[in-house]
Formats: structure tokens, sequence, C-alpha cells
């Protein structure tokens, strides 16, 4: 049985954390080419920026949505990279820029919301991964674990395109 060490939350290191893994996942939207961003090697069926971008989506949801406070992006930007999408057709560049500029611009929001106490509810919600959230404290350490799966998924996408 594995026993379950109960931890304080600290948003302002939870939150480093987060900006450090969109950091490294900001350089690749700026090193890396347009055509290779989009490109879906075989046997995925994603590809490097539809994973970014779906980080940013999936933040807004479990921060922002199961709080029931209104997500800072575009509803087009949730229902392309929510959980189950896929790629419909290439990014542009200018989508491509819009999700660099939200990368931080939803962080920095996050941190002035929740020092305001903006998120007092939570509608509790069971992950695909069978992790119950409860708060948005929760919300926010599970974001920084999501964040690192899909982190590992462009790592492997670049090695499959063979950037590595």
């Amino acid at each position: 049985m594995i026993k379950i060490i109960q931890m304080a939350f600290t948003f302002d290191y939870a939150l480093k954390i987060t900006y450090k893994t969109r950091v490294i996942l900001k350089n690749y939207l700026e090193t890396l080419s347009l055509e290779d961003l989009n490109k879906i090697p075989e046997g995925y069926n994603n590809n490097i920026f539809w994973n970014i971008a779906h980080l940013v989506a999936t933040q807004q949801i479990l921060v922002y949505k199961f709080s029931n406070v209104p997500v800072l992006v575009s509803d087009e930007i949730i229902d392309k990279y929510r959980k189950g999408t896929k790629p419909e057709a290439d990014a542009s560049q200018a989508e491509v820029a819009e999700i660099k500029e939200l990368l931080f611009s939803t962080l920095d929001q996050t941190a002035t919301d929740y020092d305001a106490g903006l998120f007092k509810t939570y509608n509790t919600i069971t992950t695909s991964m069978d992790s119950t959230l409860s708060n948005v404290e929760e919300a926010i350490s599970y974001n920084n674990f999501h964040e690192g799966i899909h982190l590992g998924s462009v790592l492997a996408l670049r090695h499959a395109i063979g950037l590595v």
C-alpha cells in the first residue's frame, strides 16, 4: 500500500514550476520552424504545436472553468485544444505567436486572480489519470503534472520528426 503524504501547498512554488516548463516550451515555439511545429509523425495523432496549445487550454479549464471563473482565452482555443482533440489543420504563424503570448500572460493573470481570492469555489472532478481535484490548489498542482507529461510528448515528437 502506498502511503500518501500530506504536504502544504505553496502557490508561488507551484507557479514557478509551471513557468519553468513554459520557458522550455516557448523556446521550441521560437526555434522550430512552423513546418516542424505542425509535423505529425507516423504513429502519432498530434504535433508539437498542438501539445503546447493544449497546455494553455487545459490550464484554463482546470483552474478557471472548474472554479466557475471566466477563462482568459477564446472559446476557439478551448475547443481546438481541449482533451480529446487533434490538429484539424496546420497552425499559422499568427496562432503560434498568440499561444506564445498566452503561455505567460495566462499565468501572470492566474497569480493576480489567486492573490485576489477569485477562486472561491471548485467543481470537484476526477481526471483521466484518476486524480480527484477538489480545489484550485489541487488543480494547479495537477496541472504541473499534466504539463510534465506533455513536455515529454514534445520531446518524443522532436525525436520522431528527426530533430534530435
